[in-house]
C-alpha cells in the first residue's frame, strides 16, 4: 500500500546534512525565534505577543504544556524558541481567503505538502464545499451551522457522529463541547491524546489512581535524580531545560534513556543569563543510556534487579503503600540477562552505573513521553516505571514523582473537562444533575476505532475541534479512504491543513480565533483556562487583535451549533453560556472533580494545582486502596534480518504535524524532511550509500505500507534502529499497531525494511545517482 506524499513545494535537493550539535539553545535560538515572528507577524504585533506569552495576565503558549513559574518568578521572555514560532504561526499576518480557495481546487491543495499549506496564512472565513464542487467557497456562519445541524439530527443515530478534539482546545471549550455530544447522545469523543499519552493515562491510573503526573515545578528543580526517558526536551520542551539547568545548580544528576543523543540533554546555553550567551553552558546529561528503540522495558527491570540486589528499596512505604511487591519482586529476581542484552544494546556496566544513581538518590523524578508511550508494550513499561518510583517510596514526597511530559498545551486539561470517550459514570452523573440531560453510558470511539468507524460506514460525520487529524493518525491511506467516505466532514481550524483536502463528499472548515488573540464574545472581553503537565489551572486571555471580523471563538462555535442542532428551548442554556464564560467555569466548578470554586481560585495570580491524592497525602486511589506493583513479562522485539526498527520524530522546526521549517540544526539537517537517520555501520551491511535514496518499507499481515524518497543519513544510534520525521513516515504504521491496552499508535517501533525508489517513484532530488543531492558539511555550527 502506498500513498505518495505530495513533495514538488519542497526541494529536497538544496538539503544540507552537517555534524549535530552538542548544545541547545543560546543566541542562535534567540536570534531564530525573532526572525521568524518578524517575518511572520512584523516587530510590533511580534513584541506584543511575546511580552504577553506565558504571563500572568497574558496567555499561555499553545506550544507544549511544559509549566510556568509561580506568580512573581517569571522572565520578561518566558518562553522558548519553538514558543516564538507557534506565536508565529498563529499571528502571522499572511491570511487565506475567498479569493485562495477561488484560485486552487482542492485537487491541486491536495497535492501540496503540510509544510506548505500551513505557510499560506489564517483562514478568514467560513467555507463550504458542496457535493461534486471542486472549490471551497464561503458560507454565513449561520448557514454552516443550520446545514450542520441538519446533518446531526438526520443520523440514524447520533454515534453515527464523531467528534474529535485537539489539546489546544481551552477548558471551557471542551467542556461545553463534550456536553453538546452527550445532550446529542453519544460518547464518540476521541482526542489527540489517544495518539500520545494514553498508554500513561490507562497505566498511572491503574496503579496509582490517577492517570496524570505526580510532581511540581519545584519537585522537578530540587530533585536528588531527574530521570529522563524516551524524550527531546530541547525541541519538543525546551523550557523544560531551565528547570534542569536549576536542578544541576541545586546539586542534582541527570540519567538520559533514549536511542539518539540530543542536544537538548547534553549542554544547554540559556540565553537568559551570561553563563548561557557568552559561556560555556550547562551540561545537562552526567549519563546517557543509548537504549535500542523498544528496549526500555528490559532495561528498567534490570534497573530494578540491582535495586533489590542491593536491598536499596524503601521498605517502610512499600508497607505502608504498597500492594503487590512480593510478586513483583520475585519476577524481577528471575531476570533473564540475556534478553536484556538483546532487548537494550546496553553494556552491563552502563546499567549497573545507572543502578547506581538511583540507589544513591533521596528524591528521584521519573520523566518521560512519546518514546516510551508509542509502542506495543508501552502501558506495561510505564508500570514499570511506577514500579521503580514506588520501590524507593518516590511518590508523594518532595522532589520526587512521576512526570508525564504532555507535548499538547491542553491536552491534559481536555481531559479532565470530559473529553474521554470512556469516561467515568460518576462524570456523567455529576453533568447530568447540573444540566438536566441523559447522558449515553456506553463507551465512544477513540481516534483508532474512529477511523474504522469511518471506514466500515458506520460513522457519517467527522467533527474535528482544532488539529489536523488525517496528518496525525497513523496508516495515513487507510485514515484517507475513511475520511472520504464520511458524509460531510468539518473542522475547526486557524489555519491549513491535510485534514482540510482530504474530505467527505461534503466539508466545512470554520475558522476560530487562535490562542493569542482577543475574545469579545457577547460584546464583553473573554478569557479561557488551560491545564498544564503538573496539573495547574490557570487563566489565558490573547492580547493581539484577530485577523479577520469573521472568525468566532471555539465556545462560541460549539455553543452556537448546539442551539442550531438542539433548538433554542434545550434544557441547557446554550446562548447564556456562549456570551459569558463566567457561567462555564461556575458548572464546571460542580461537575468536575477538583475544580470546587473554579471561578475563585483561577483569580488567584498563576491560578491554581488540581488535587492528586498520591502527591498530596500518599493516598492511592486503586481498586485495593493501594499503589499497585505490577508483573510484566521481559519483552524482546524480534527484528527480522535485513530490517531496522524505525522511530518516527519531531524536527526541531515542527510541532506535531504543525512545520515551522525546513530545518533541523540540532541534528544537523538543513533544507529538507525526506531523511531516515541510520548508523553508518548498517549503511555499510545493508549496502546502502549515505547520501542515496530508498524507500521505507513495513510489512504487515494485510500487505506492505511504503513511504517514498527519502535520503540515508548516517547518524549515531543503537545498531538496527532508525529514525525518521512524522507525518512524513505516518504511512507505514498499521491501523492496528498499537499499544496493548491504550490503542494508542505504536509509532516508536515499526520494522522497516530499506530499498532504492521504484522507477515510477519522485526522483526527489532530480539525480538518480545515490547521494549526489546531499551536500555534507563538517561545521556543526552551519546551520545556525
Amino acid at each position: 500500500m502506498t500513498r505518495r506524499a505530495p513533495a514538488e513545494d519542497i526541494d529536497e535537493a538544496d538539503l544540507d546534512v552537517s555534524l549535530p550539535s552538542d548544545a541547545a539553545a543560546g543566541v542562535t535560538a534567540v536570534a531564530v525565534a525573532m526572525k521568524r515572528t518578524i517575518e511572520q507577524m512584523g516587530p510590533l504585533r511580534a513584541t506584543k505577543g511575546l511580552l504577553k506569552l506565558n504571563q500572568v495576565d497574558g496567555f499561555d503558549c499553545q506550544g507544549c504544556a511544559w509549566p510556568d513559574p509561580e506568580a512573581g518568578h517569571r522572565h520578561t521572555a518566558e518562553f522558548c524558541e519553538n514558543g516564538a514560532k507557534a506565536v508565529a504561526e498563529e499571528g502571522t499576518k499572511r491570511t487565506v481567503g475567498p479569493d485562495f480557495f477561488a484560485a486552487h481546487p482542492v485537487a491541486e491543495l491536495e497535492q501540496r505538502t503540510d509544510y506548505w499549506l500551513g505557510q499560506q496564512g489564517r483562514i478568514t472565513q467560513p467555507m463550504v464545499l458542496r457535493d461534486g464542487a471542486t472549490h471551497y467557497e464561503p458560507i454565513g456562519w449561520d448557514a454552516a451551522f443550520s446545514m450542520l445541524g441538519e446533518r446531526l439530527r438526520g443520523l440514524a443515530t447520533p454515534d453515527e457522529a464523531v467528534f474529535y478534539t485537539s489539546g489546544k482546545t481551552s477548558n471551557e471549550a471542551a467542556f461545553v463541547y463534550q456536553l453538546f455530544a452527550r445532550s446529542l447522545g453519544t460518547n464518540n469523543l476521541p482526542d489527540c491524546s489517544n495518539m500520545c499519552h494514553e498508554s500513561t493515562s490507562v497505566a498511572l491510573d491503574e496503579v496509582i489512581g490517577i492517570g496524570k503526573g505526580s510532581v511540581t515545578l519545584r519537585d522537578i528543580e530540587t530533585a536528588e535524580l531527574l530521570v529522563v526517558m524516551g524524550q527531546n526536551p530541547g525541541t519538543n520542551h525546551p523550557r523544560m531545560l531551565t528547570a534542569l539547568e536549576k536542578a544541576k545548580r541545586n546539586g542534582a544528576k541527570i540519567l538520559a534513556v533514549n536511542p539518539l543523543r540530543e542536544a537538548g540533554l547534553v549542554r544547554f546555553h540559556n540565553p537568559q543569563n551570561v553563563r548561557g550567551v557568552v559561556g560555556n553552558g550547562t551540561g545537562l546529561a552526567d549519563l546517557h543510556l543509548p537504549v535500542r528503540v523498544n528496549g526500555d522495558l528490559a532495561l528498567l527491570q534490570a534497573l530494578a534487579f540491582h535495586l533489590l540486589e542491593w536491598d536499596a528499596i524503601d521498605r517502610d512505604f512499600v508497607e505502608r503503600h504498597g500492594h503487590g511487591f512480593e510478586e513483583w519482586a520475585a519476577h524481577i529476581k528471575e531476570l533473564d540477562w540475556d534478553a536484556v542484552d538483546r532487548a537494550t544494546g546496553l553494556d552491563r556496566s552502563e546499567i549497573r552505573a545507572a543502578a547506581e544513581m538511583l540507589r544513591d538518590s533521596q528524591a528521584t523524578v521519573f520523566c518521560w513521553a512519546m518514546g516510551i508511550t508509542q509502542h506495543r508494550n508501552a502501558v506495561a513499561t510505564i508500570k514499570e516505571i511506577a514500579n521503580l518510583a514506588l520501590a524507593q517510596g518516590n511518590i508523594g514526597k518532595p522532589g520526587a514523582g512521576v512526570c508525564p511530559v504532555r507535548g499538547h498545551s491542553n491536552v491534559q486539561g481536555d481531559r479532565t473537562m470530559g473529553i474521554w470517550e470512556k469516561v467515568p459514570d460518576s462524570f456523567l452523573d455529576a453533568l447530568d444533575a447540573e444540566f438536566g440531560i441523559e447522558s449515553p453510558r456506553e463507551h465512544g470511539l477513540d481516534s483508532v476505532n474512529a477511523v474504522k468507524a469511518l471506514r466500515d460506514g458506520r460513522a457519517k460525520v467527522f467533527f474535528g475541534m482544532g488539529g489536523n487529524f488525517v496528518g496525525a493518525i497513523s496508516d495515513t491511506a487507510v485514515a484517507e479512504a475513511a475520511m472520504r467516505g464520511a458524509e460531510l466532514t468539518v473542522h475547526v481550524s486557524t489555519k491549513l491543513n491535510r485534514s482540510h483536502v482530504v474530505h467527505g463528499r461534503e466539508a466545512l472548515i470554520l475558522p476560530a480565533l487562535g490562542r493569542s488573540e482577543k475574545d469579545h464574545t457577547g460584546g464583553r472581553a473573554q478569557r479561557v483556562t488551560v491545564e498544564d503537565s503538573v496539573s495547574s489551572v490557570h487563566a489565558s486571555q490573547g492580547p493581539l487583535s484577530p485577523p479577520s471580523s469573521h472568525l468566532r471563538s471555539e465556545v462560541d462555535i460549539v455553543c452556537s451549533l448546539a442551539l442550531a442542532t438542539l433548538g433554542e428551548d434545550h434544557v441547557v442554556p446554550w446562548a447564556d453560556l456562549r456570551d459569558d464564560y463566567t457561567r462555564i467555569r461556575r458548572r464546571i466548578g460542580r461537575v468536575v472533580p477538583g475544580c470546587e470554586a473554579y471561578e475563585a481560585k483561577v483569580d488567584q495570580p498563576g491560578g491554581f494545582v488540581l488535587p492528586h491524592p498520591p502527591r498530596d497525602s500518599r493516598a492511592f486511589p486503586t481498586d485495593v486502596e493501594k499503589a499497585k506493583f505490577t508483573v510484566s513479562p521481559t519483552d524482546v522485539l524480534h527484528v527480522p534480518e535485513g530490517r531496522l526498527l524505525l522511530q518516527t520524530l519531531r524536527s526541531h522546526d515542527q510541532f506535531n504535524t504543525t512545520i515551522y521549517g525546513l530545518d533541523d540544526r540540532y541534528r544537523g539537517i538543513k533544507g529538507g524532511r525526506r531523511v531516515v537517520f541510520v548508523h553508518p555501520d548498517d549503511i555499510a551491511a545493508l549496502g546502502l550509500v549515505e547520501g542515496g535514496r530508498v524507500d521505507l518499507v513495513s510489512e504487515w499481515d494485510d500487505g506492505e505500507r511504503r513511504a517514498e524518497a527519502f535520503r540515508v543519513v548516517g547518524y549515531d544510534q543503537p545498531r538496527g534502529c532508525a529514525a525518521a520525521y512524522y507525518p512524513e513516515t505516518n504511512p507505514l504504521i498499521a491501523l492496528d499497531h498499537v499499544a496493548e491496552g491504550s490503542n494508542c499508535p505504536s509509532s516508536k517501533s515499526v520494522v522497516v525494511r530499506l530499498e532504492p525508489p521504484g522507477p515510477d517513484a519522485p526522483s526527489g532530488d532530480g539525480h538518480d545517482t545515490p547521494g549526489t543531492g546531499t551536500k555534507r558539511s563538517t561545521d556543526p555550527d552551519q546551520l545556525s
